[in-house]
């Protein structure tokens, strides 16, 4: 029986770069969960200060992606995947030796910078030869290995944080494992385009040189894309609401674990679905799922009701990243992957550092915990849903 082909979209990049991110991905996730109650109850932050920290770290990434095609004149683009994930993996070490919440706003920085040089290279190196109406299901793929990693991350948290009694330092330590491990397997990628400097010394197809204009409809989408994020704030101000709504630091662990569960499970039907309907009402529904989760943990206390409002988040993440990245991706010609990636990833990042500093100064509002900003959001979401739906740009 002759053995089963390889579809042509399931590239040995792919399966590469997945194995990456996968590793990263444990190592942050194994610090992120406890990372809020750390600053909170251990380095006296408050709300404010951690939503500060998370916001700077992402507007960090945010700056870096819009940068990333002026860094790819200079050097290739798996050079800026491998200098990335290193410098994720010194900010983990920055982390592990952090004894002040100051300290802690410097390693998320690095760390971001570094997500910030990867990001947009690595996608477009993702979808290299790869046909647009299967672009939807390489993101979803490479979402989905990632983010098994974020469920690997918790549960070892969960795990070493009973082995070791409740020591958080110990944990910090081992993460950094999987985080340089990451870096070194990025060796094995492939990537033929060369820098952009380099790359334009030689006529590229049809007589193009370099990068083309992107089209007025693709810069419509992003920033249709990017001003929703303004309500989209860090995870880590969730966690802290949960913290704050009485679940122990096993529990909010436990229901990140939880969410990235319900993330990793349905990347890859979010990208396939997008690859069959228009990308819109796929990533509507996003966001109608985003209003439903942020909605739910603001009116309710009960520990039930918030795990399974935990995992609805898990379905918006899901829709919101990998359909947002495979619906600029497939309106964009080849020359231009990275170019998009970094116009979207970069703003929808200057969008969630604002979110996070409004939310966190908005924290302790009437009834305090976050429930005035999680309202906020939830209601803009429902308004931004049927938005989209309008809006008329095609996929491709």
């Amino acid at each position: 029986m002759a053995a089963k082909r390889r579809p042509k979209w399931l590239t040995k990049n792919l399966l590469a770069m997945s194995w990456v991110s996968h590793l990263q991905d444990a190592a942050s996730e194994m610090l992120y969960p406890i990372m809020p109650v750390f600053l909170n109850s251990v380095l006296g932050a408050p709300a404010a200060i951690i939503g500060a920290i998370e916001g700077i770290a992402e507007g960090a990434a945010a700056l870096t992606k819009l940068s990333s095609k002026y860094v790819n004149r200079v050097i290739s683009r798996k050079s800026m995947v491998l200098i990335g994930y290193g410098l994720a993996a010194l900010g983990k070490f920055l982390i592990a030796i952090a004894t002040a919440w100051p300290m802690v706003m410097l390693a998320r920085f690095v760390d971001r910078i570094g997500k910030g040089t990867r990001s947009a290279a690595r996608d477009a190196i993702l979808v290299q030869g790869v046909a647009a109406e299967d672009r939807g299901k390489v993101i979803g793929f490479h979402r989905t290995s990632d983010t098994l990693g974020a469920v690997v991350g918790p549960a070892l948290a969960l795990a070493l944080l009973s082995l070791f009694d409740g020591d958080i330092a110990t944990i910090f330590w081992i993460a950094l494992i999987p985080a340089v491990l990451s870096t070194f397997f990025v060796l094995i990628i492939k990537d033929t385009e060369p820098a952009t400097r380099k790359r334009q010394k030689v006529s590229e197809p049809n007589g193009v040189k370099g990068e083309t204009v992107i089209s007025s409809k693709i810069k419509a989408l992003v920033w249709v894309l990017a001003i929703f994020s303004l309500v989209n704030f860090p995870d880590a101000l969730l966690l802290l609401h949960l913290s704050q709504e009485n679940f122990t630091v096993i529990e909010v662990v436990g229901l990140y674990l939880l969410f990235n569960i319900s993330y990793a499970a349905l990347s890859f039907p979010a990208g396939l679905l997008a690859d069959r309907i228009k990308p819109k009402f796929v990533f509507s529904f996003g966001l109608l799922l985003f209003a439903i989760a942020y909605g739910g943990l603001a009116i309710t206390t009960d520990k039930a009701a918030g795990l399974v409002f935990v995992i609805i988040y898990g379905g918006f993440a899901a829709t919101n990243d990998v359909v947002g990245k495979s619906w600029v991706s497939k309106m964009a010609l080849a020359n231009q992957q990275l170019a998009v990636q970094a116009r979207l990833q970069g703003l929808t990042g200057l969008a969630v550092l604002v979110a996070g500093v409004w939310a966190g100064l908005c924290w302790s509002l009437g009834p305090g915990f976050g429930i005035v900003p999680l309202l906020i959001s939830a209601i803009s979401a429902i308004v931004a849903a049927g938005f989209v739906l309008t809006f008329k740009t095609e996929a491709y």
